[in-house]
């Protein structure tokens, strides 16, 4: 008796050393009424659910204990939605036809005043199609016009990449610096090593560079670049370019706009450089 009335202490100890979270979100677009929704966290390089729910009347609600504050997705079926960090307290979410936020506790504040400020970047890139069309009715030369705006396409590039290595830089030590890595990464055919990341890695603290999947990247991009570097030695295999190396990275029409070199997809395990790679001609 004495072992049950001991076994129960500890048990109603944990819980109570453990924090919820509580997630209450709204939505106006209307193919998401009826739906379930799921909430799924990385594991072992893939998405595993964590709650669900059903959207009903535009309102949805997950709610749970928490080990550990960790980065999850929003997913309606096996498309992702949006980013989330469950966290202590009370978290909202909102979503409509123009924008998804997540707002209420101190993470998520930070994660979705970063992708504002991607998106507003994101939005003047693609602005200059709309220019380059307006300056070519003005009777602009063709190439007066390339010379300007590819020096604004690449200010506004340099500015993305500022932005994100520093988010990345000032949260080594919180979910968010290992969940914008990976959305910057996962996009990629393969573990690859860029100017950006290598500069990112050169000043990470430890507990950045140990975490499961940046440890794992870095590693096997490492080990990509020396097999490549090998194989380009000996001209079986160039090097991919910087151009390459930071090629624009999928976007899904129900995710926040996070475009560029962002993507909330789901990961797909890390390998190294496919066999076919090795044997190009």
């Amino acid at each position: 008796m004495r072992r049950i009335v001991y076994a129960l202490i500890i048990a109603s100890t944990l819980v109570s050393c453990a924090e919820s979270y509580s997630v209450q979100g709204s939505s106006s677009v209307s193919a998401l009424d009826g739906s379930k929704l799921y909430l799924k966290a990385i594991k072992d390089n893939e998405f595993k659910n964590i709650d669900s729910c059903e959207v009903v009347h535009g309102q949805f609600r997950f709610a749970g204990l928490l080990d550990t504050v960790r980065m999850a997705n929003l997913f309606m079926d096996d498309e992702s939605i949006m980013p989330i960090v469950l966290e202590k307290g009370e978290i909202g979410i909102k979503i409509d036809n123009a924008s998804q936020t997540v707002f209420g506790t101190p993470l998520n504040e930070k994660l979705y005043k970063f992708i504002d400020f991607h998106n507003r970047l994101d939005n003047q890139m693609n602005e200059l199609s709309h220019k380059q069309s307006q300056m070519l009715l003005d009777g602009i030369e063709e190439e007066l016009i390339n010379v300007q705006l590819s020096s604004e396409a690449a200010e506004i590039a340099r500015r993305e990449d500022s932005l994100v290595t520093n988010f990345i830089v000032d949260n080594f030590d919180n979910v968010l610096g290992p969940g914008i890595f990976m959305m910057i990464t996962s996009g990629y055919r393969y573990p690859i090593l860029t100017p950006q990341i290598e500069h990112i890695m050169s000043k990470a603290t430890a507990k950045f560079k140990n975490d499961p999947y940046v440890k794992d990247y870095y590693q096997i991009a490492t080990e990509n670049q020396a097999r490549q570097t090998g194989l380009s030695e000996v001209g079986q295999l160039p090097p991919p370019s910087e151009e390459q190396s930071q090629d624009s990275l999928p976007n899904d029409s129900m995710q926040p706009s996070v475009q560029s070199r962002l993507s909330v997809q789901p990961q797909a395990p890390l390998t190294n450089v496919p066999e076919a790679d090795e044997k190009a001609d």
